[in-house]
């Protein structure tokens, strides 16, 4: 297998019997704010993150607590001591209880930086944010090992719809392992116990032969602590440690091989343009900042978007929006996702509709996707499982079961969960290609995957019972 990665939009393509194949991610992020860009605004607030989005940051990154009264608010420490001079914690307050931020606060990924603070000084709640940013992928980090807050945040991540704009986890494999366990649909963060197993895949060149779960590689440049202490009070050996830290992880080689398995890679915290600049010659798809100011504007980011189209025609690879990569006619992608709908109980019956037949007929009394062209039933709304994957023309849907759908040859494709045996599925009676069926996951963690359909939302359309 041969693949090769197009580094300007850190998408990757792959190579199987001489077919050109691409892999898609949720999202793709350069620019992620850190704590919403705490070197200009107060940390974790409404309008550090306004502000960021404004300005055009890609991600925002942030952290979570639960209160005593059970709210998810966004918050570093869990103790106020350093942000509010209250020596109380999070989870002994309830969410109206909880002080305002100080005016100048320490920036602590910076050495003697402090930001002074605006009008809003107030904690937020992860749903003020999530309805302030509908549209923005979210870095959610996980502070403790709370099983009341894994399960909350996943709610309102379902709730509001953003399973394929979130990312979470946290340094503590426990917790990481929890969310993944909570909501396999949500991607997740290496811990810090799996960024130690990667490095010894890697070294040992075991790391093409392992599966791994993760979408995401979060880790720190260690040459920035010279930056976020004074270097002569390091001692030797603290240099050591640090220039040893920086040799093992900042590896092109190893960020080139998770970008073809389409796993990003983001570096933090960067605060200086030659850091971005490292980051981006690595190889990584980006990085944590903590201010806001080289953000691309809108007409650099034009320009990129061009000369990204114009490679992209170089190479017989579509672009959509800037930064995902599509075949002329066969895509591949996936997410994770995990529950299963009832079996399908349908009438098979001929009817004639709009001069056109099919071959199948779901009751009236339930609620159905049909072809958008021809108006042929697809599936049964009971038979969807998940909304969280991404087709050529945008969201689709994963189906347990459909009607009315013809299925070409299998063929091998790597997607962004391993390799798989699919074949693309289209309308028996309009000859509409609409997706396509995973005929076999060779992974074992993706073998629920087996026998069930996709289908993109621009083909099709719901019919009786939604209103």
């Amino acid at each position: 297998m041969q693949c090769e990665a197009i580094n300007e939009t850190r998408q990757t393509t792959f190579t199987l019997k001489g077919n050109v194949r691409c892999c898609l991610q949720p999202f793709l992020s350069r620019h992620i704010s850190h704590r919403g860009g705490a070197g200009e605004n107060l940390e974790n607030t409404m309008e550090a993150f306004k502000h960021a989005v404004d300005v055009g940051t890609d991600m925002l990154e942030l952290d979570c607590h639960l209160t005593k009264d059970q709210e998810v608010v966004v918050s570093h420490d869990a103790n106020l001591q350093r942000a509010t001079g209250i020596n109380a914690y999070i989870c002994d307050m309830a969410y109206k209880e909880l002080p305002s931020y100080v005016r100048n606060l320490e920036v602590t990924f910076q050495r003697e930086c402090y930001c002074a603070g605006g009008d809003d000084q107030r904690i937020p709640r992860l749903q003020d944010v999530f309805d302030a940013f509908p549209n923005t992928p979210v870095n959610i980090d996980i502070k403790t090992n709370n099983d009341t807050l894994i399960k909350k945040v996943s709610d309102l991540v379902m709730r509001y719809d953003r399973e394929d704009l979130t990312v979470w986890g946290n340094a503590s494999n426990k917790v990481t392992k929890k969310c993944y366990k909570e909501n396999p649909r949500i991607p997740v963060l290496f811990s810090f116990p799996r960024v130690l197993q990667l490095l010894g895949l890697f070294y040992t060149g075991l790391l093409p032969f392992v599966p791994l779960k993760e979408q995401f590689l979060e880790i720190p440049m260690p040459s920035i602590i010279t930056k976020m202490k004074d270097p002569s009070g390091l001692t030797r050996s603290q240099r050591f440690i640090i220039w040893l830290a920086d040799t093992l992880l900042m590896r092109k080689a190893l960020f080139k091989h998770l970008t073809a398995r389409g796993i990003q890679v983001y570096v933090w915290v960067l605060n200086d343009e030659e850091d971005f600049q490292r980051a981006f010659d690595l190889g990584a798809t980006g990085g944590h900042r903590r201010a806001e100011q080289t953000i691309l504007g809108r007409n650099e980011k034009g320009a990129l978007r061009l000369a990204l189209h114009k490679r992209s025609r170089r190479s017989d690879v579509f672009l959509l929006r800037g930064d995902l990569c599509f075949l002329p006619s066969k895509v591949c992608a996936s997410h994770p996702s995990a529950h299963h709908g009832p079996h399908l109980c349908v009438a098979v019956l001929s009817l004639m509709t709009r001069s056109k037949t099919f071959q199948a007929y779901l009751p009236s009394c339930h609620r159905t996707y049909s072809c958008i062209h021809c108006r042929a039933h697809l599936a049964n709304h009971d038979e969807l499982i998940s909304k969280s994957f991404q087709g050529s023309q945008g969201r689709a849907y994963l189906f347990n079961s459909v009607v009315n759908v013809g299925c070409g040859p299998a063929e091998e494709r790597v997607l962004l969960t391993g390799l798989h045996a699919v074949a693309d599925i289209y309308c028996e009676n309009c000859k509409t290609t609409l997706g396509w069926k995973y005929e076999h996951a060779f992974e074992s963690s993706q073998k629920y995957k087996e026998g069930k359909f996709i289908i993109e939302l621009a083909h099709m359309i719901k019919d009786n019972g939604w209103d």
